[in-house]
């Protein structure tokens, strides 16, 4: 049976590996906390608010986020697919996500707001109606991917190839479009 906290703010936390196993935070905010060094297994956040804190390495194969907002956090080189995918949902906003991983994860209506996302792995995710709002996709890779409805208008640095990225109503800018065009060679000036 998991511990159960409700409603608590943790602040300048550093925790050890297995400190967070086997327990469920709701309502809860974690400021300036590390979790660069745990291996969780069971762990349930429901509701809660990351502010300034560094998952970067964390092992996060048993964690389930749900309605969970990231703020100025460092999540290099994590990878979620292997999250609980009852009710995933996680907003980024002004966060370090590079090298992570998402793939095969429905992250539909998912927002990453001035986000540096530098070669993550987005192949065959469901990316519907997902706002990359001003973000760096430099490498990320999207083959296989939804991407129907997502917009990439504000976003910079992406190569998608439009074989194998289903991008229906994706929204991007002018300025973009090199990055829909590498492959075929088609210099846009």
């Amino acid at each position: 049976m998991a511990e159960y906290f409700l409603d608590i703010e943790y602040n300048d936390i550093t925790y050890q590996e297995e400190e967070v196993n086997f327990k469920e935070f709701e309502c809860c905010t974690f400021t300036n906390c590390n979790f660069s060094q745990c291996a969780f297994v069971a762990v349930t956040f429901i509701d809660c608010i990351f502010n300034d804190c560094t998952f970067s390495n964390a092992k996060i194969n048993y964690v389930a986020f749900r309605t969970v907002t990231f703020n100025r956090c460092e999540i290099k080189d994590v990878n979620f697919a292997m999250c609980d995918k009852l009710i995933f949902e996680i907003t980024f906003n002004n966060c370090i996500l590079d090298f992570s991983k998402f793939y095969t994860l429905k992250i539909k209506g998912t927002s990453f707001t001035n986000c540096s996302i530098i070669a993550v792995d987005f192949m065959s995710t469901d990316l519907t109606e997902v706002i990359f709002d001003n973000c760096d996709l430099y490498r990320s890779e999207f083959a296989k991917a939804i991407a129907n409805k997502a917009d990439f208008k504000t976003s910079y640095n992406y190569t998608i190839d439009p074989k194998t990225t289903k991008l229906k109503k994706a929204v991007f800018a002018l300025e973009g479009l090199k990055g829909l065009l590498y492959k075929h060679e088609i210099i846009v000036q």
